[in-house]
């Protein structure tokens, strides 16, 4: 995913950052969409939307602890949650019992093919290199049934790379982007999600260094 070496030095960094850092991630974020209208919003978009075509699966793809797959639940979405870190599944899994949550990449995901009717990825592309995301929008796609929507969020900026050395309270090494909407749209596109929505939002300090962006695409 990644020039560090290859793609599975890559998701083994990751996957062992997010292991060290689960149970104080999930402390500190476990009340922050309660404070964010915007995130609320556009989660309330994606699940009319699928309501609206008739509902089904929704896979929320990167889910972390399950904080918004649990969001989505609440909203009468069929939400389940797909993470790279065991040790977040297995937090979201005790959190959310009443849920569904699966290890798995976005580089492979464990789904079949026009599955979903509809899917999230919440700051989940963003430890992904620019140059590699084709294949992870590609698997997005592939997931998702014809009209379903797509709902990508990430922190917006010139493509700049970011290495973290600490993350809530831990020693960890994990990279990640700051990622141009422009270009992402556009791999989007390519990969047979067209873009119909797109927002931008001002960093809110002090925890946000840059904007935040949000593109609703649509699976052709």
């Amino acid at each position: 995913m990644t020039e560090l070496g290859d793609a599975t030095d890559h998701l083994a960094e990751t996957r062992a950052a997010y292991d060290t850092v689960a149970a104080s991630y999930e402390e500190l974020v476990r009340t922050a969409l309660a404070e964010s209208p915007m995130d609320r919003a556009l989660l309330g978009v994606l699940a009319e939307q699928v309501r609206a075509a008739g509902g089904g699966p929704v896979g929320d793809l990167g889910c972390g602890p399950g904080r918004i797959t649990a969001h989505l639940d609440a909203l009468g979405v069929e939400a389940f949650g797909v993470d790279l870190s065991p040790g977040m599944v297995e937090i979201a899994r005790r959190r959310h019992p009443q849920l569904r949550f699966e290890v798995g990449s976005l580089t492979g995901l464990p789904l079949p093919d026009g599955g979903l009717a509809g899917a999230l990825a919440w700051y989940s592309v963003i430890h992904t290199a620019p140059e590699r995301q084709p294949q992870v929008f590609g698997e997005l796609a592939r997931v998702l049934r014809p009209g379903a929507p797509l709902l990508v969020a990430f922190q917006a900026g010139d493509d700049d790379p970011v290495h973290h050395r600490q993350g809530y309270g831990h020693d960890i090494s994990l990279h990640g982007w700051r990622l141009d909407p422009d270009r992402v749209e556009e791999q989007l596109t390519t990969a047979g999600c067209g873009v119909r929505t797109r927002v931008l939002r001002e960093p809110e300090p002090p925890h946000e260094k840059s904007r935040q962006a949000y593109l609703l695409a649509v699976r052709a």
